[in-house]
């Protein structure tokens, strides 16, 4: 290995030497495929200008606004490769790029659900099975860099793309998102695809909830917890790329943060790998920010700080040349970024090999097997909130009165990074199974389905109340399936926000948590009838359904559910799968909570005068069709010396008449610490398969780093001291306690060795 990395490293000082500085800058730019497609703002000449010099990335030609199928999108990855190629002087390939955040973002691709729905799993091995579809899906046409995963903390709801993260908590979010950076990229990156971790640091967490809003965050606060993902997602998770993040942290642009790139990612964790930038936010420094007077300086400025490559289009390309050649801009620093793209070119193969066999790439990237995963993904994605004993339903019961305006919509089952939903369409490529197709596939032959779309997502406009009311009236249950509906800020468009109705998703931030428009007067209409009302929530969001929570019998959270996703509800619905999925992230009883995140310093639980300052629904929580009991927790060590181990053992039995799945979480916090710490922070969980009266005995084996923090002079230490133990259902539902001691001296750590615990079904 070591002789081939030296290898690689000759080759590519040898390119670098014989690089002209206009082949040089052409290496950290990108063009896209959109605009030279679609001819816009790109003349033909202009085109194979910028091309001669060998082009460093090709942004998203799957995920084209032209709408390439998988063959077309393929021939032309490979046409643009052979011209780079066969007409540049050197012959470098270009890294072609794609969205992936919950499947592959182009026509015809299986459409899992949602990032947030992936996290709800508490599943990362089923996680990093759909990472591995993803995979083969971006491979089959040609593209070998996707911009996921999402690993920021979503701490503030009312950001619009609170949908695309793994939800609040560092240790949860480190967990799935490296499970998926392990599944897209594989144990061989010549034959995987490069995951992108973003969007560093802390974007999940802006000023006012609003999209690339300030980050206000203390640096203790900053590293033990929105860094935290990141590490983990290069350290063990080897990612090759990060992009930055468009917000500012104190002031300093994250694409112009030296200390940040720089520093803390290559100088601390060892990160080899490139860094690319947010789209257009290099030039979001002169813009928006207003730190560089102009692109040559926000160019200057980036390329310092650490950023390697400029996404998504050509930026002042003759400027920059001329900028080098005259001193402005340093041609040492400008090597560095190029080596850096170079050698992950060379470690994916490019050189060798930058074509797709194009007669094994099928007319539909979506297949039975991927489908399959979608279902299952789903199905352990949903989490029941509610249930007076309403579910599971009878498949033989009489009249189902199906009600919403996310009832029969394909559409508004996906995503804001999924195909259709980020290109503004109102059709799907793919197949997508609504609710209403789910329940009329699953109830019997004598069942009679109604269906009334009641409402709108977001407008006033109640001119469909009255059939919704008719049809409830003859009905036994009521199905009433509401939310949001998910898309970019629909202004990037030229399109007005009452027009489109997105409510979740980039761009699309709120100033209000409860269900948009009407939904919450339809449902207490719909209360009014006296019939049983299943409340199905197809969001992106946390809602705070505090106002309707007392007129609905239940409530199943389904996120964005993707293309299975009314096959996976309805099976819950009728109870042939136990809803095991369990909240990656609080949900509040009213935006003026906010932030309500569980793992709070023990001075943020003051009540306000008209609300306590506990959520509606915990981080963790999640209701099930059996029953489960904890017992015979044993703290096995009860004195542990820093560096070591701490096993906690403890016996889960399902009680119920049902199988089911539960998912263990176990909680440590200090009792008394030299710094100000959260009440309870997440070290260890694990979901496990229950049948009706079995019992399994685990085994959390924690290392003590997993306690570090950083202390008053910012050393990341582990102290001595009294810890508790908790063990339960969910942040808030505490079943068992003990405790345990760090004995000794505290000591000061340089560098992380352990980042997750285990957990062993004895």
């Amino acid at each position: 290995m070591n002789s081939y990395l030296s290898h690689l490293e000759r080759r590519i000082g040898n390119i670098l030497k014989s690089m002209s500085i206009e082949e040089k800058v052409a290496q950290l730019q990108s063009i896209s495929v959109d605009r030279l497609l679609e001819g816009k703002n790109f003349s033909e000449e202009k085109a194979k200008q910028l091309l001669r010099y060998g082009i460093g990335e090709i942004t998203r030609v799957g995920g084209s606004r032209i709408g390439l199928r998988p063959r077309e999108a393929a021939r032309i990855v490979n046409e643009i490769q052979k011209f780079l190629v066969e007409k540049t002087r050197l012959g470098i390939p270009a890294i072609v790029h794609e969205e992936c955040l919950a499947g592959l973002m182009a026509p015809t691709a299986t459409v899992f659900p949602q990032a947030i729905a992936l996290a709800s799993t508490w599943s990362p091995e089923i996680v990093n099975r759909v990472a591995n579809a993803i995979r083969e899906q971006v491979l089959c046409i040609g593209s070998r860099h996707c911009l996921s995963p999402v690993l920021d903390l979503c701490r503030d709801p009312r950001w619009g793309r609170c949908e695309e993260t793994y939800g609040e908590d560092q240790y949860l979010v480190s967990a799935i998102g490296t499970a998926y950076i392990l599944g897209l990229q594989g144990e061989d990156i010549s034959k995987g695809v490069i995951a992108t971790t973003k969007h560093f640091a802390g974007h999940g967490f802006p000023e006012g909830g609003r999209n690339i809003g300030p980050l206000h965050a203390g640096l203790r606060e900053f590293m033990e917890q929105h860094l935290y993902t990141f590490e983990v997602g290069i350290k063990v998770g080897g990612a090759l790329s990060v992009m930055p993040a468009y917000h500012e942290i104190d002031g300093v642009p994250c694409h112009a943060n030296k200390w940040l790139l720089t520093d803390v990612l290559r100088g601390l964790w060892g990160f080899r790998g490139v860094i690319v930038s947010d789209y257009s936010a290099v030039l979001q420094l002169n813009t928006i920010h207003r730190i560089a007077r102009n692109c040559v300086e926000a160019f200057k400025i980036a390329l310092e700080a650490g950023v390697d490559i400029i996404f998504p289009d050509i930026i002042c390309f003759d400027d920059i040349v001329k900028a080098v050649k005259e001193g402005l801009i340093s041609e040492a620093v400008l090597d560095r970024a190029v080596e850096r793209v170079l050698r992950v070119k060379a470690l994916l193969g490019l050189f060798d090999n930058p074509y797709v066999d194009e007669t094994k790439v099928p007319e539909i990237l979506d297949n039975e097997i991927h489908r399959k995963l979608a279902l299952e993904a789903a199905r352990e994605s949903i989490v029941l909130l509610k249930n007076d004993g309403v579910l599971p339903l009878s498949k033989d019961i009489k009249t189902i009165a199906v009600i919403g305006p996310n009832a029969n919509e394909p559409r508004n089952m996906l995503g804001d990074y999924h195909y259709d939903a980020h290109l503004g369409k109102d059709s799907t490529s793919v197949n997508v199974v609504t609710v209403l197709e789910g329940i009329k596939r699953k109830v019997s032959k004598d069942t009679k389905v109604l269906y009334a779309k009641g409402c709108d997502i977001y407008s006033q406009d109640r001119s469909g109340f009255e059939e919704a009311l008719r049809i409830a009236r003859e009905a036994d249950v009521i199905v009433a399936v509401m939310g949001e509906k998910s898309g970019l800020d629909p202004t990037w468009f030229g399109l007005k926000q009452e027009i489109v109705q997105h409510t979740s998703g980039e761009g699309v931030d709120r100033s209000d948590l409860r269900l948009p428009g009407v939904q919450e007067d339809l449902i207490k209409e719909l209360h009014k009838v006296g019939k049983p009302i299943v409340l199905v929530l197809i969001n992106g969001r946390p809602l705070a359904i505090t106002e309707i929570l007392p007129y609905v019998n239940a409530v199943v959270e389904a996120w964005f559910p993707g293309e299975e996703g009314g096959n996976a509800i309805a099976d819950v619905l009728f109870g042939d799968v136990d809803p095991g999925g369990r909240l990656p992230v609080s949900i509040p009883k009213s935006v003026g909570q906010v932030p309500v995140y569980y793992s709070r310093k023990p001075s943020a639980f003051r009540n306000y005068i008209d609300v306590d300052s506990k959520p509606l629904f915990p981080f963790g929580f999640g209701l099930s069709y059996t029953q489960f009991k904890y017992s015979n927790l044993v703290v096995k060590t009860p004195d542990v010396n820093p560096f070591g181990y701490v096993e906690i053992e403890v016996t889960v039995e399902n009680i119920g008449k049902r199988p089911g799945k539960e998912v263990v979480q176990l909680y440590i916090a200090k009792e008394f610490s030299s710094v100000a710490r959260p009440v309870k922070e997440l070290k260890g969980f694990k979901k496990i398969y229950l049948e009706p009266g079995q019992t399994k005995r685990l085994l959390f084996r924690v290392p003590t780093e997993l306690l570090a923090f950083y202390d008053s002079d910012m050393h990341l230490v582990i102290e001595p001291g009294e810890y508790r133990v908790m063990i339960g259902r969910s942040s808030e539902d505490i079943q068992l306690e003990g405790k345990f001691r760090i004995v000794g001296e505290k000591q000061i750590i340089q560098h992380r060795k352990h980042y997750f615990s285990e957990a062993i079904e004895l």
